[in-house]
């Protein structure tokens, strides 16, 4: 398995140039991963020792169904209070380092490839014991409860452990690794990593009703945006609206792989009078 993309802060140097591969519009974003740096993270309430970078939130324009979050937790840094919304639900996924985890009184330790899944109102610490900064993902989302159908566990699993499922006449280049199975309504949420290898495509142009969240893990691409085809690599983070057009072109040399975040199994909401 090779290593995930892990920021590492730092400040472009004064003779680089300003141009980059940013970009905001009304369907999609583009956060590439030189964005990443010292002076864009942020802080949260009891959390020690920890820094963030803020990848996606809810804003008009932006974002409606969830934050993405990439967190970096220094030696002994950590939090016995992470989620102060009890109606939040969580995924995590670590991409560097070692973690300690406390989940409704059972005790994981984390390495990179780690996943768990946080259920709202779920008791739950996180804390590096370990002498190296550790970093991972943290997703969330406000959970859509329904009347008679029970929320879902919480789960700790690893990606080796999860089987990548190939698409359809694809001879295995696009598979996707699907921690939840998809008829399962109580979740509202699916966060999965899909994998190309080189020459893998979506050969059409996707269009549907879900929110998408895309960070690439590793490897680069040519990827459709709306009308733009534009060119991503490893630690660059992609919003998508829904009904956004979106098509993917693999070419190599390597894997490319994201993480790839989406809100599903709910009627969507109506703003009745």
């Amino acid at each position: 398995m090779s290593g995930y993309y892990t920021p590492r802060g730092g400040l472009p140097a004064q003779t680089d140039l300003t141009t980059d591969r940013s970009i905001f519009t009304e369907a999609y974003a583009v956060l590439p991963a030189r964005t990443m740096t010292d002076i864009v993270t942020s802080n949260l309430p009891f959390w020690d020792a920890t820094r963030l970078w803020v990848l996606a939130r809810p804003l008009t324009g932006f974002s409606e169904t969830f934050s993405q979050y990439l967190v970096e937790v220094s030696p002994g840094g950590g939090s016995d209070k992470p989620e102060l919304n009890p109606a939040a639900e969580g995924v995590l996924f670590v991409v560097d380092g070692a973690l300690e985890l406390d989940l409704a009184g059972e005790q994981h330790s984390l390495r990179p490839g780690s996943y768990v899944f946080v259920p709202p109102g779920t008791r739950w610490s996180l804390h590096n014991t370990s002498d190296a900064t550790a970093t991972f993902h943290w997703i969330r989302k406000r959970y859509d409860a329904v009347d008679g159908i029970d929320a879902p566990d919480a789960f700790v699993t690893h990606e080796s452990d999860v089987e990548a499922g190939a698409m359809p006449d694809t001879d295995g280049r696009w598979t996707t690794q699907r921690f939840v199975d998809p008829s399962d309504v109580r979740h509202d949420m699916h966060v999965n990593i899909v994998n190309f290898e080189p020459g893998g495509v979506i050969p059409f142009p996707e269009t549907h009703v879900m929110e998408h969240g895309l960070y690439v893990l590793e490897g680069k691409a040519v990827y459709l945006l709306n009308r733009d085809w534009v060119e991503v690599e490893a630690g660059d983070f992609m919003w998508l609206r829904a009904f956004c057009p979106q098509a993917c072109y693999a070419g190599g040399p390597g894997r490319f792989r994201y993480l790839l975040y989406k809100d599903v199994n709910r009627h969507a909401a109506l703003n009745l009078p």
